[in-house]
Formats: C-alpha cells, sequence, structure tokens
C-alpha cells in the first residue's frame, strides 16, 4: 500500500470536484475547493474521520467495498479507479467487478437529473448506482447482497416484487427480463457469471425455466409500467433505457407517463422533503 500517494490522490480528487457535479449546492460562503471530506465520507458512505486518516496517510489498508464507495464519490474514471487500487495495495476488480461500478460520466448524468428518478444498472440487472428521485420511487435497489442483488432473482424467487406491478403487466415483465437476459448470455458466451446465474434461477423457478427454454431475446431499450407505490398508490411510468456502447451499462430514466401520475409523483416528492423515507422496494426495470 502507498499511503503517502494514496493520500495525496485522493485530496486531489477531491479538490478536483464542484460541488454541483455531484449534486451538492456550493453556497455563497463557501470557501473550500472542491468538496469538503465531510461531503466525500457522505457520499461514499463511510467516516469522516476514515476520510481524515486516508488523506493523512494513517489508515489501514481499505477493502476492494470501501474503494469501490471512493471511486463513485469521486467520480473517478475506469483509468483513475484502477490506480486507486492499485496505490490501496488491491488489485483493481475483474471484468464483472468492473461492471459493478457506475461508470463516471453516468453517475454525472445521474447528478444533472435531480427531480427525474434515474439510476445505472448493469447488464445483469444490477442496481450500480441511483440519485434521490429514484431512491424516494422505489427504495434504495443498491443494498442487496449475493444473487439478490439482481432483479430477475428477486422477481422470480420472491413474489412480493411482482406484486409491486399492476397485475396485467406481470407476464410482459417476466418474458422482458428473461428475453433480456438471453441477448446478455449471447454477448457474454462462455462467461462463468452468468452461465451460474441462468442455472441457479432454472433450478429455482419454474417459471423462468418454462420461459428460459422459448428462446426470446430482446435488449429492453424502453418500456411502459405501472408501479403500486405504498405511499402514493399506481403510477404509470415510461422508462428509457440509454445503453453504453458495450451494452455493459444501462442508464434508465422514468418519467411520468399521465397526468394522474405527474400529480401522484409531484405529491411524492413533497412527502419526501418532509420525511425521506427510502425502505420500500417497488421494481423500476
Amino acid at each position: 500500500m502507498q499511503r503517502a500517494q494514496l493520500a495525496d490522490f485522493l485530496r486531489r480528487r477531491r479538490e478536483a470536484i464542484r460541488p454541483v457535479e455531484v449534486g451538492i449546492a456550493a453556497g455563497q460562503r463557501r470557501r473550500a475547493r472542491g468538496l469538503r471530506r465531510e461531503e466525500v465520507a457522505m457520499l461514499a458512505g463511510m467516516s469522516v474521520d476514515y476520510v481524515v486518516r486516508l488523506e493523512q496517510g494513517r489508515s489501514s489498508r481499505p477493502s476492494p467495498q470501501l474503494l469501490g464507495a471512493l471511486a463513485r464519490a469521486l467520480r473517478l474514471s475506469d483509468d483513475e479507479r484502477a490506480h486507486l487500487f492499485h496505490l490501496a495495495g488491491q488489485p483493481p476488480p475483474p471484468a464483472d467487478g468492473t461492471a459493478r461500478l457506475a461508470r463516471a460520466g453516468l453517475v454525472r448524468m445521474l447528478d444533472l437529473l435531480v427531480d427525474t428518478p434515474a439510476m445505472v444498472i448493469s447488464d445483469l440487472g444490477e442496481v450500480l448506482a441511483q440519485n434521490r428521485a429514484s431512491l424516494l420511487l422505489a427504495g434504495d435497489l443498491t443494498r442487496f447482497t449475493g444473487d439478490e442483488r439482481y432483479l430477475i432473482v428477486r422477481w422470480f424467487t420472491d413474489a412480493a416484487i411482482r406484486e409491486g406491478h399492476a397485475p396485467d403487466e406481470r407476464d410482459h415483465q417476466s418474458r422482458a427480463l428473461v428475453a433480456d437476459l438471453r441477448a446478455v448470455a449471447g454477448r457474454r458466451s462462455g462467461d462463468p457469471v452468468v452461465e451460474g446465474l441462468v442455472e441457479r434461477l432454472r433450478a429455482a423457478s419454474a417459471d423462468f425455466r418454462a420461459l428460459w427454454d422459448d428462446h426470446e431475446v430482446a435488449v429492453r431499450r424502453m418500456d411502459r409500467k405501472t408501479l403500486q407505490h405504498p405511499r402514493v398508490g399506481s403510477m404509470r411510468m415510461d422508462c428509457e433505457t440509454l445503453l453504453t456502447p458495450d451494452l455493459g451499462q444501462e442508464l434508465v430514466v422514468l418519467t411520468p407517463a399521465d397526468a394522474e401520475t405527474r400529480e401522484r409523483w409531484e405529491l411524492l416528492r413533497v412527502l419526501g422533503v418532509e420525511e425521506f423515507a427510502v425502505g420500500t422496494d417497488a421494481p423500476a426495470r
């Protein structure tokens, strides 16, 4: 671990980021250059003391999870993220692990979509990053671990997730999820991560097994779905998906599909200001 180099790199990256780039109002009296340490700590979900110790070269070696959180908070590029891991004495994440870190450019786009729910999703359906509006609409979808981090696994193994959708849309959502995974499996032929996920799903769900055997293939680019939100009721949302050139990650943007949903979304935003609750898990993809 190169403590002095790591400390210098983190400090310089923190000072290079403008608060507005991460959704923080600068304020007229702000004197700090770039982000404050407490702001980095908030964005990365770690203690201010640990950030201070990292920048002073006094910390223990950070885990890959902490490094990933710092990379997202500091909006690091792929090369900068790999450099961060090297300085910390950790091997950069392998191909699948790298895909599980939201790309810096997509995270910046999330920051710009202040009042519009948006999230970055991997090609396997793992939510890698969300903006505040998305948290308000769908809850914290980055909290899952193991196979549960993939929406398709939760969809086919947890009936409560499907109940978050209108009954007449559930078959369509099931087929769309499986067809999208088929497309991923074709692109990533021979990838043990994809093959293992498919085999575990086939073993866990007869519904998935039947749809998989239909061999339908379709990359998800746009959709309309009705979410049953526990606080404001039914919401029809249009979902637009912007794909990266390698199809490895997606930026999903959700907008109200009708006037009634717009009114309910505005009500939810007001409720969110009063009490920012993020405990729901309404499927948003």
